[in-house]
């Protein structure tokens, strides 16, 4: 039982520092942290037709594993969807963004949840905020319409729910 109280107390006091650094317009003050998970994996990208008509790269989709003390323990794709492990799943929707630290980093987010799905640690869920961002932006050229570009990132995903 100790141990279980230390890997909690080590846990609230990471997510402290975390949200610590958030940027004014992505914090949620009224919130308590239900798990921070870090994500490795993926931003996929279209090569698509942009406004003026020539080839750019569009953002498609994420594709990531949601690791915890070096285990993966859910996912996190299209949607934007969460998984769990332990069945509990929601979807977001963007509220607020902040720039990543360099411009090879995709944005730090706050997204709102607007779905909830089975019980477990993403069941009391109410706002997500992606920080820490690391790589993810589609560089370079995009030359041909329909062709794919997978770019490897990292981010801490911090899930919060209002207090009761």
């Amino acid at each position: 039982m100790p141990l279980i109280a230390i890997s909690l107390a080590i846990a609230a006091l990471s997510a402290t520092q975390a949200s610590a650094q958030v940027p004014a317009g992505l914090a949620v003050p009224d919130a308590i942290v239900v798990a921070t998970l870090h994500a490795e994996g993926a931003q996929i990208y279209d090569c698509k037709p942009g406004a003026d008509g020539k080839p750019v790269w569009q953002f498609r989709e994420p594709i990531a594993a949601l690791v915890q003390d070096g285990k993966t323990v859910g996912r996190h794709y299209a949607g934007p969807n969460w998984e769990h492990m332990d069945g509990s799943a929601i979807r977001g929707k963007a509220a607020a963004t902040a720039p990543g630290a360099t411009s090879n980093d995709i944005a730090w987010l706050k997204l709102d949840v607007t779905e909830h799905h089975g019980e477990g640690t993403f069941a009391t869920v109410t706002t997500v905020q992606r920080l820490n961002t690391q790589g993810g932006m589609a560089q370079g050229p995009c030359e041909k319409a329909g062709s794919y570009r997978s770019v490897a990132y990292s981010a801490d995903y911090v899930f919060l729910r209002k207090r009761s």
